[in-house]
């Protein structure tokens, strides 16, 4: 067994890239959305709230942006009696609501992004536009 690992990080240049796609196909939606973009670990690495977007997404778009890094698969899919203990014993930082993606390079995870303020199906399509965007693996 090897005692290191190789890892990917997304840098904040790819964050930046994925954020402004998100912002356009938010705009062309016409869905203000709020967007956090973060790190394989969680930690934020971009983030906005468009004008008009609800406040509360802020919190919501994070968390699923940290659930999609934790897990590496898209959020949405956990039965809601699982999400709700997951949120409560997080203290918020998980999530089963639908809105973030992993975002992967050769199946290699390098962050994620979570997205709030629309339907579950608007707030995904912004993500997949984002990650569209940067040559990210479609999910």
């Amino acid at each position: 067994m090897s005692i290191t690992r190789e890892t990917l990080i997304l840098s904040h240049a790819g964050a930046m890239q994925a954020l402004a796609a998100a912002i356009a196909h938010a705009e062309k939606i016409g869905i203000p959305q709020c967007v956090f973009i973060v790190d394989a670990s969680g930690e934020t690495i971009a983030s906005i709230r468009m004008d008009g977007a609800k406040y509360l997404s802020m919190h919501t778009a994070r968390a699923k942006a940290r659930t999609a890094a934790s897990s590496n698969a898209p959020t949405g899919t956990m039965s809601f009696e699982f999400g709700t203990a997951a949120g409560i014993a997080s203290k918020g930082g998980v999530t089963h609501l639908p809105g973030g993606l992993p975002i992967r390079f050769g199946s290699r995870l390098a962050g994620a992004i979570g997205v709030g303020s629309g339907t579950g199906d608007q707030d995904f399509e912004v993500a997949r536009a984002a990650l569209a965007a940067i040559g990210a693996d479609a999910v």
